[in-house]
């Protein structure tokens, strides 16, 4: 339940963010500005799901895995749409955390550490909200 909370609060904090700045910029900077919010929540989706995944290995190993690979997909949009330098390393330490975590998974470890993961992502909320 509070994963949830903070969830919301974030996609509410983007979404605000977002129209601030369709208040105050032209079309390119908001166009920007929603894409980064769009992909930010569906980042953070993800990363719940995978935090969900990761609980329930024993039962189901293939949901961590869809996990990763719905983040991995997530982190192409953005990247193909950014040019932001703060931006952009988050999303490279997030591909980079996604990577350990796929490595540690592969190689049979059923609760492998996401806190790399979390934090990155956590990263990119911040940088998707001036």
């Amino acid at each position: 339940m509070a994963k949830a909370a903070r969830h919301r609060r974030i996609t509410v904090a983007l979404t605000l963010t977002a129209l601030a700045l369709t208040a105050a910029s032209g079309c390119g900077a908001v166009d920007k500005a929603l894409d980064c919010v769009r992909t930010a929540d569906a980042i953070a989706t993800s990363v719940d799901n995978l935090q969900q995944a990761v609980s329930n290995a024993t039962s189901d190993p293939t949901q961590a895995s869809e996990a990763l690979d719905e983040i991995e997909k997530d982190l192409g949009d953005l990247g193909d749409k950014t040019d932001n330098a703060d931006l952009g390393k988050a999303v490279d330490d997030l591909r980079t955390g996604v990577g350990n975590v796929r490595d540690s998974i592969d190689k049979g470890d059923a609760t492998p550490d996401i806190t790399p993961v979390t934090d990155a992502a956590a990263e990119i909320g911040k940088v998707c909200t001036p």
